[in-house]
């Protein structure tokens, strides 16, 4: 029974794909989830949003994206990079983190932590060596932290306006399913629309009203690809009006209808 219970909370690591133009929401539209996620890529180049803010990203680099934490990123066709989905924060931090991994050692280390988790993963593994190698890989990430210098990305997260919109997207990650506005949210952080939608563009390059969306898009993409709800059903989860009002906003920005969206895929 114990070990059915370890097996049961083990991490779960899957490759990061690339997607075609009709499903690059896969991977770019915004979505957060109950549990964390460690990204690591290994090749390739692209930009990440994390909490609203936009950085780049390259060979080398390990991401963590807390809990309840809104993100999405480039994944273009010469980008290799798994995603450890974990069943808890495991002493991780409690904000998101972005190691550049420049020497050779660190980035030898990291791979071989990856690999061995990978490798006790399988039917042949054991549970108890999959929660060693997390241990080691949450004091391999401690170091790594520690020994860092600030960096103009920890600048700009420190910055006013990324700390409005990291608290905006919270929001947001908690309550999409609501028919909130962008009105509602900057109500509750206590600022005008317009200067939360300066704050998200000078972060991210998005206004408030896209991240919202992107995040209530997501969802929509994720029922009708996964579940076999109605699209009334589905409108009525995500706080929309009527069937028809969630029909014409979808269509507005995929070109096609959520029935037709369904069937494709």
């Amino acid at each position: 029974m114990t070990m059915m219970s370890e097996v049961k909370s083990a991490p779960i690591l899957s490759p990061l794909k690339h997607h075609g133009i009709n499903e690059r929401w896969r991977n770019e539209a915004m979505r957060s989830h109950a549990t964390p996620r460690l990204i690591h890529i290994t090749k390739g180049q692209g930009r990440i949003t994390v909490a609203g803010l936009t950085n780049g990203y390259g060979p080398n680099n390990l991401i963590y994206i807390p809990p309840h934490t809104m993100y999405g990123m480039e994944v273009g066709p010469t980008v290799f990079a798994q995603i450890m989905s974990l069943p808890d924060d495991g002493g991780m931090p409690a904000v998101p983190f972005h190691l550049r991994l420049l020497d050779v050692g660190p980035q030898k280390e990291l791979q071989g932590l990856f690999e061995a988790i990978e490798r006790e993963l399988k039917p042949t593994g054991d549970p108890r060596a999959v929660n060693c190698h997390r241990v080691l890989l949450s004091i391999f990430i401690e170091r790594q932290l520690n020994a860092r210098e600030d960096t103009a990305s920890d600048a700009r997260r420190n910055s006013a306006a990324a700390k409005l919109v990291a608290r905006y997207t919270t929001l947001i990650a908690q309550e999409f399913r609501s028919d909130r506005t962008v009105a509602d949210y900057a109500a509750d952080l206590k600022v005008t629309p317009t200067h939360l939608t300066r704050c998200c563009q000078q972060t991210c390059n998005r206004s408030a009203l896209k991240l919202l969306n992107e995040r209530i898009h997501f969802e929509a993409c994720t029922l009708l690809c996964e579940t076999r709800s109605s699209v009334q059903d589905i409108a009525d989860r995500l706080g929309f009006q009527s069937a028809a009002y969630f029909t014409r906003t979808f269509k507005d920005r995929t070109g096609e209808t959520p029935t037709h969206f369904r069937r494709a895929v």
